[in-house]
């Protein structure tokens, strides 16, 4: 009788551990890389780093939406994102089609597009929207200071 007991417990941990040895790491999505703020595009860079940065920041990127600094006002036009895809020197973004009449500034003017936004990445932490009239300049990650 003794034997089952200590049988028991150790039968029932054996799937635990042999599937945590077997478990994937989770891969993120391809955008993964540009979670944050970013601080350009429109203006030139002045702060990266701390308050300074992030009192100027022109675009933020999530997993599922992207907001960007509007010049009419002082709300963030939201978009929300359809798909990535990864390119050779970044990423292309399909936004999710705005019904109706689209406000001003809802896209980046990127090839007469609203709903498309290239990205390409020139370092770690600087990035260029190129062909997007609206951001022509580089935008830099901004950091915690």
């Amino acid at each position: 009788m003794l034997r089952r007991r200590t049988l028991i417990p150790g039968l029932l941990a054996a799937p635990a551990l042999i599937s945590t040895g077997l478990a994937q790491p989770r891969q993120g999505p391809p955008h993964e890389w540009m979670f944050g703020s970013w601080t350009g595009g429109i203006f030139p860079v002045v702060d990266t780093e701390g308050p300074g940065c992030f009192g100027n920041v022109a675009l933020i990127i999530m997993r599922d939406l992207i907001m960007r600094v509007s010049s009419l006002d002082f709300a963030y036009r939201q978009r929300a994102i359809e798909t990535v895809a990864l390119t050779p020197d970044g990423l292309e973004f399909r936004l999710i089609p705005v019904p109706g009449r689209p406000m001003p500034e809802i896209g980046f003017g990127c090839d007469g597009n609203p709903d498309l936004l290239r990205v390409t990445r020139r370092g770690p932490d600087e990035v260029l929207l190129p062909g997007c009239v609206e951001f022509p300049g580089v935008l830099r990650r901004c950091k915690a200071g």
